[in-house]
C-alpha cells in the first residue's frame, strides 16, 4: 500500500468512528429495552416508553400503546392518561403517559414496571432507600425527605423520583 492510500483509509476510519460516537450519544433511551448504566446519559427528551416520547401526538401514543399489542401489558385510556397494567397482576398502572393539548407531556413508571425496564431504572425501582437511589443517580438538584418518603428532582435531566417505601415512581417531563 502506498502512504497516500494508508492516509486516506486512516482519515475514513477516524471520520466513521467520530460519526458513530456522535450519533450514539444522541440515541433514544427506550425504558423497556435500553441498558443505560450511567445516570448522566439520561435525558427525558430522549426517553421513550414503548416508542412514545415527550411531545408525541395523542394519536401516536394511542396507536403505540393502545392499538398495538404489547406482550404482557394491558392498556387503558382514561381521560388524559393512558395507563399500562401488568396483565399478570392488574392491580394498578405500572407505567403510562399523560396527554395535554394533544401532546404527550409526561411519561411515568413505577416499581411494578421493574421487570420490564432495563439498566439503571431497574435498580432504582428496586431500591430499598433514598440513599440507594442517590448512589445510582447521584445527588438530586433539590427534593424533600421526611418520614413518609422522599421526592428527588433531577430537573436538568427531566425526571423526578418519588420514594414512598415499597412504592417508587419515576416521572419524566421536559427538562428545565
Amino acid at each position: 500500500m502506498t502512504k497516500l492510500r494508508v492516509g486516506r483509509m486512516t482519515v475514513i476510519l477516524l471520520v466513521s468512528i467520530l460519526t458513530g460516537l456522535g450519533s450514539a450519544h444522541a440515541e433514544s433511551y427506550e425504558l423497556s429495552m435500553t441498558d443505560v448504566t450511567e445516570s448522566k446519559d439520561i435525558s427525558s427528551a430522549e426517553t421513550s416508553l414503548f416508542g412514545v416520547k415527550l411531545g408525541d401526538s395523542e394519536s401516536k401514543a394511542v396507536e403505540a400503546l393502545v392499538s398495538e399489542k404489547i406482550s404482557g401489558v394491558k392498556a387503558e385510556q382514561e381521560a388524559m392518561f393512558i395507563f399500562l397494567l401488568d396483565q399478570r397482576k392488574p392491580t394498578g398502572p405500572m407505567a403510562g403517559v399523560r396527554i395535554q393539548d394533544g401532546k404527550v407531556d409526561l411519561l411515568f413508571i413505577n416499581n411494578r414496571f421493574a421487570y420490564k425496564t432495563r439498566g439503571i431504572f431497574r435498580n432504582v425501582l428496586n431500591s430499598e432507600s433514598p440513599e440507594d437511589i442517590r448512589k445510582l443517580l447521584g445527588r438530586e438538584e433539590y427534593g424533600d425527605e421526611n418520614v413518609m418518603g422522599a421526592v428527588m428532582a433531577y430537573d436538568k435531566q427531566g425526571f423526578q423520583v418519588n420514594y414512598l417505601g415499597k412504592d417508587i415512581n419515576i416521572e419524566f417531563s421536559a427538562p428545565r
